[in-house]
């Protein structure tokens, strides 16, 4: 579990523990062994390395996400974008759970069901932007699912037994969503546990044939 340390990473943790499920928590507060920096690559890395000599990986969660820091929200206008914030969101949203693919997908078991899937947003979709604005955060979960899309088709050759998905937690009552909750509407603002749990459920009934696409807290698609 990539970024346990709090929110939606560490709510799905405690559910799969709380079934009997080991898991390893790895984030950027953690210490030691379970230190693991999206922004850093040799982090990455290291942690993947830890688990070489065990049994292979059977599911690898990427529930991390960037939008806002420091009461700098995200943008409303052209006129607020900024090379900072492309490349942090970039960074932390997409580049870095490439990178954790690229060190946790190799392992996943050669034959049986597995799985690889990283926390996207339905803002990420770009037939369903109608709104405009959060020009950061769209393009680089954007970029993501195009990531999960790519790294599908390559997963499908070499562990056909496997899948790779994006997921939408809907609005989760966090750090993260905290300045935007007021435009919520009623009973859309879930809590860690229970979106956790929802996302969950959806991963536990997906297949090969879902893989490279991306799925709500529901188990509905997301247009790309």
């Amino acid at each position: 579990m990539i970024g346990a340390s709090g929110g939606i990473g560490k709510a799905l943790a405690d559910r799969l523990e709380a079934a009997g499920t080991t898991v390893h928590r790895y984030a950027r507060s953690m210490s030691g062994d379970a230190y693991l920096d999206l922004t850093d690559e040799a982090s990455i890395e290291a942690a993947a390395r830890l688990h070489v000599s065990d049994s292979p990986l059977d599911l690898v969660l990427v529930a991390t996400g960037y939008l806002h820091e420091e009461g700098a929200g995200p943008e409303k206008d052209w006129r607020h974008l900024s090379v900072e914030e492309l490349a942090r969101n970039f960074a932390i949203n997409a580049t870095g759970p490439a990178l954790v693919a690229k060190h946790f997908l190799p392992l996943l078991p050669r034959e049986g069901r597995a799985g690889f899937a990283a926390l996207s947003a339905r803002v990420g979709s770009i037939s369903d932007n109608r709104l405009g604005g959060w020009y950061s955060y769209r393009a680089s979960k954007a970029a993501l699912n195009q990531l999960i899309r790519t790294l599908s088709v390559e997963l499908a050759r070499k562990k056909p037994d496997a899948f790779c998905v994006a997921l939408h937690p809907g609005t989760v009552d966090t750090e993260l969503s905290e300045p935007f909750q007021s435009n919520v509407p009623e009973g859309k603002l879930f809590t860690a546990d229970y979106s956790a749990q929802r996302l969950l459920d959806v991963l536990a009934h997906l297949g090969t044939g879902d893989s490279g696409r991306c799925f709500d807290w529901a188990g509905k698609e997301i247009a790309p």
